[in-house]
């Protein structure tokens, strides 16, 4: 069950509408990082889950999702509203001069939007690491918004928006960490083969490679040389066909 209240969940105030930057705006509400595509996320992984507490967390993290889609709603609305009601000008948005004030479900460069955005599957693990992904998303999204805006209460309210999603990755992982998942890559019953902490050298241009955690031991053997680790591989298996041949031994 829903129940709608009709004060936001968080103040709006616009002080210098720009319907331009009400086309911006449109990539939190109908694009791919945005609101909708978040409370949608969570909504239908909960339904996924089993343990009775992080299925909480995700709807209530949901629903906070459409309040916050209804605040960039609210921001769009004012952006775009005209002076004594006339229409808005091409040169303004020719978007909305097309489509009408207020909010549609598009991105910014007017791309309606589609359920290909959600990133859901089966397992609480795989759903939780892609909902941290997605927060990562939209927190880019809103520090760009922010850094192109140029209205105080616009700022205000964008600020807060970025923060919730902060807040929401901590739950995220958090919730991970309470599985035991946080930093385990593996979230079902692989078992991995012996290459499993293996760094291939694939990128080299003849200077110093590059070093690092990610391809360190004692957590990754090296592999400096790919192709002349197969190379080698290689002659040791013909060698071994050569010999079988010379005993009268069948290649297979």
């Amino acid at each position: 069950m829903f129940i709608h209240k009709k004060e936001l969940i968080h103040p709006v105030s616009v002080d210098n509408p720009d319907p331009r930057y009400g086309q911006y705006l449109l990539e939190q509400f109908g694009g791919a990082t945005g609101e909708l595509t978040a409370a949608l996320q969570y909504f239908v992984e909960s339904f996924h889950v089993t343990n009775s507490g992080i299925r909480d967390m995700l709807l209530d993290i949901s629903t906070e999702e459409l309040g916050h889609l209804e605040m960039v709603g609210r921001l769009i609305e004012i952006h775009t509203r005209a002076d004594k009601d006339l229409k808005i000008k091409a040169e303004e948005s020719s978007l909305f001069a097309l489509r009408g004030r207020g909010p549609h479900f598009l991105d910014s460069l007017g791309s309606s939007w589609t359920a290909s955005y959600i990133n859901e599957g089966g397992d609480v693990v795989r759903d939780l690491r892609a909902n941290i992904a997605a927060e990562a998303g939209a927190l880019a999204t809103y520090e760009q918004l922010i850094e192109n805006s140029q209205d105080d209460g616009t700022k205000k309210a964008l600020g807060h928006l970025a923060t919730r999603e902060v807040a929401h990755t901590q739950m995220f992982m958090e919730a991970l960490q309470s599985l035991g998942k946080l930093t385990d890559p593996i979230f079902g019953e692989l078992k991995p083969d012996d290459t499993v902490n293996v760094y291939y050298n694939m990128s080299s241009n003849g200077a110093a490679d590059e070093r690092g955690p990610w391809n360190s031991e004692p957590k990754f053997k090296y592999i400096a040389d790919p192709l002349g680790q197969k190379s080698a591989r290689g002659e040791g298996s013909e060698k071994l066909h050569g010999e079988k041949l010379a005993r009268g031994q069948s290649s297979r």
